[in-house]
């Protein structure tokens, strides 16, 4: 989940490297979401910061955190999750 503010909007420059690996892995495996901290209150403590966020789940829960855009980081965290 690409996490974002409405005054910054959600994080463009990992959206190619997620097709990419969406298209190596599969999409029945992957599935990528954005959402808006401000109307969501589960993410309130999201809010307020001016780097990207991206939150990875599995089973429910939440697993990993990658703060920032770091393409290698993504990817690691990505294929490590799957």
């Amino acid at each position: 989940v690409d996490v974002f503010q409405a005054w910054c909007g959600p994080c463009k420059t990992v959206v190619d490297l997620f097709r990419k690996i969406r298209n190596e892995v599969g999409s029945d495996l992957l599935h990528f979401a954005v959402a808006e901290v401000d109307s969501i209150d589960a993410l309130e403590e999201y809010r307020g910061k001016c780097e990207p966020v991206f939150l990875f789940y599995a089973g429910g829960g939440l697993v990993a955190v990658v703060r920032g855009v770091n393409a290698p980081l993504l990817q690691k965290t990505i294929l490590e999750q799957l």
